[in-house]
């Protein structure tokens, strides 16, 4: 399980840890915003000091509607224990978790002043009629770990 805290501003956050290519590493503490679809945004100057590759820019529609452009970068968060590499929005505002890292995990809050953050895998079996790659899947640990990152077809 993986655990963070609710801060001063009520807003449940969560240190990860982020790297680039050369495994530069930076603990970062970011608010888990779930109006967010992203997997993670940082500032600039955390993009900067990590120098991670620009991917790309893409439009990026904001919890109260709107839509901006956001360029992505690529970078490596340690999650749950294992290295992933995510695309990285970069955002003039403070370091944000999105749902892109939530996927296939549950959420709990205490919602008071320092209250616990935990986020752990959802234990949810899969389908046995679901293929990765073509093949049919089973319900084991490993194989729910990579329904989490998206490799179902």
């Amino acid at each position: 399980m993986m655990e963070g805290v609710v801060n001063l501003r009520r807003e449940a956050t969560l240190t990860v840890v982020i790297g680039n290519s050369k495994r530069q590493l930076q603990a970062i503490d970011a608010v888990i915003d779930t109006g967010f679809n992203g997997f993670l945004s940082l500032p600039p100057t955390i993009i900067t000091m990590l120098n991670l590759p620009w991917s790309g820019s893409d439009f990026v529609t904001l919890g109260y509607g709107s839509e901006t452009y956001f360029d992505l970068y690529t970078g490596t968060v340690i999650w749950d224990g294992q290295y992933q590499e995510i695309d990285i929005a970069e955002s003039e505002t403070e370091p944000l978790l999105g749902t892109g890292l939530l996927y296939w995990y549950r959420l709990r809050v205490d919602s008071i002043k320092g209250g616990k953050v935990g986020l752990k895998p959802c234990e949810l079996t899969i389908p046995r009629s679901r293929t990765w790659h073509g093949k049919p899947v089973g319900t084991s640990p490993a194989r729910r770990a990579h329904s989490r990152v998206g490799l179902f077809t």
